[in-house]
């Protein structure tokens, strides 16, 4: 079934002058522009593409990645306020909506907010939501101590930091537990403390027992670089199989590393792998 809002792998039904068109399944066809289209690209072949709607509310497919897809939360900036709402950047040509009633305080332009993003049913519209509290699960998270978790930097508070485990759960990073400068927007991996009996987390930004300045995980890819003559022809769009098989992580694991790497100038990322520095 596709997915609007999101990531879907479609197949190729035909090449017309300005594009390809993409079996859509119950949606049809769905455009796939030129612009957006790999020049191998052909009839038959399978692409993973981004589904939304473009400013004519028609299906269109694309291969740009946004900042953020239906079902997740992000920090965005917002391009422009009108009598209906705000309009946020979240990295495609058609802005991202956030209706006034979805709005915890007036948005201003330029200014950045977190929103999470999800299929409006009365409109069937992909939209945004300041009020991100109704979308946080309130159930007990099925994490255990030590579990590897993807958080983002939410705020700061007098405790500590504030973040979002998962795109599911609110944790804490408690500042005599922080070693590191923490940017809000920020992503990073993270590991379960404690879960508290109010259902929140307690976060570590490493494992336990574990001090050194760079994760386990860094050092695994900057080992392969070593004896690969400082390449691996991996990236963030390479298969999760692929990377398992060569590193033996999850592609969650691989993306954070890889940005901290090359946070931390020690690797390049090139188009078609990363590059020792």
């Amino acid at each position: 079934m596709l997915q609007l809002g999101k990531k879907n792998t479609l197949k190729v039904l035909r090449k017309v002058d300005f594009g390809f068109y993409l079996d859509g399944a119950e949606y049809d066809s769905i455009l796939l522009p030129n612009r957006y289209a790999p020049k191998d690209l052909k009839e038959g072949d399978e692409i993973e593409v981004f589904i939304y709607l473009d400013s004519e509310d028609r299906i269109i497919a694309t291969t740009e990645t946004p900042l953020a897809e239906v079902g997740q939360f992000a920090y965005l900036t917002v391009k422009e306020v009108n009598k209906f709402g705000a309009f946020l950047d979240w990295g495609l040509p058609k802005d991202l909506f956030v209706p006034y009633r979805e709005q915890k305080m007036r948005m201003k332009a330029d200014n950045r907010y977190w929103v999470y993003v999800y299929i409006d049913e009365d409109t069937d519209r992909i939209a945004a939501s300041a009020k991100i509290d109704r979308f946080l699960d309130k159930y007990n998270p099925p994490y255990a101590e030590g579990d590897e978790v993807l958080i983002k930097i939410h705020s700061k508070t007098e405790l500590g930091t504030k973040v979002i485990v998962d795109d599911l759960y609110w944790g804490i990073i408690y500042n005599n537990e922080t070693f590191t400068n923490l940017t809000i927007g920020e992503t990073r991996i993270a590991y379960i403390k404690k879960i508290r009996e109010d259902l929140k987390l307690d976060i570590s930004l490493s494992k336990s027992g574990y001090q050194n300045k760079i994760s386990d995980i860094e050092s695994v890819i900057l080992s392969e670089l070593e004896k690969h003559d400082g390449f691996l022809p991996l990236h963030d769009k390479s298969s999760s199989e692929e990377i398992k098989e060569q590193l033996a992580m999850s592609k969650k694991s691989f993306k954070m590393a890889i940005g901290g790497l090359y946070k931390a100038k020690k690797i390049i990322i090139e188009d078609n792998g990363i590059r020792l520095k």
